[in-house]
């Protein structure tokens, strides 16, 4: 499943984005609130990361995409990655099997609404690569992990 939120900050990104992908008709769940408000992208990414199982991809969108990514990869299992472009999306899954897109409604990006949905459906549809150098990387991400 695909979840996405954003905080305030992403919120007409965010909106942006639903549209998009209604358009495509690819299904999601929109784990933040339904207008724009002062609320912490902390939250909103704590909610979505609560919310993701094994095999979910999510999204989210705050001002730069930084704080979000920061928050993120503080949840076990959690691999998330800020993407400028398509070749950064489609390394992040590849490579290291990223789950979270993180995207900043506040940056260039939000005024290129071609490059933003390339990135997302770079980032959706490519898959982890399964080779053994990023599964031994990726093992010791989790190693670390478990020593918190």
């Amino acid at each position: 499943m695909l979840i996405i939120g954003s905080d305030h900050a992403g919120f007409d990104m965010k909106e942006k984005i639903k549209k998009m992908l209604d358009a495509k008709k690819i299904e999601y769940i929109d784990m933040s609130k339904n207008y724009a408000q002062g609320d912490d992208y902390t939250d909103v990414v704590a909610k979505i990361c609560e919310n993701m199982g094994e095999k979910d991809i999510a999204i989210m969108v705050c001002g730069t995409g930084i704080g979000s990514s920061i928050m993120a990869n503080k949840f076990k299992g959690i691999r998330a990655a800020i993407c400028y472009d398509e070749y950064t999306a489609r390394l992040t899954r590849l490579d290291n099997n990223a789950n979270m897109l993180c995207l900043g409604g506040r940056t260039v990006l939000a005024q290129d609404d071609e490059k933003l949905m390339s990135i997302i459906e770079t980032f959706l549809n490519t898959d982890f690569s399964n080779e053994e150098r990023h599964i031994r990387r990726l093992e010791k991400i989790s190693e670390v992990e478990k020593r918190g």
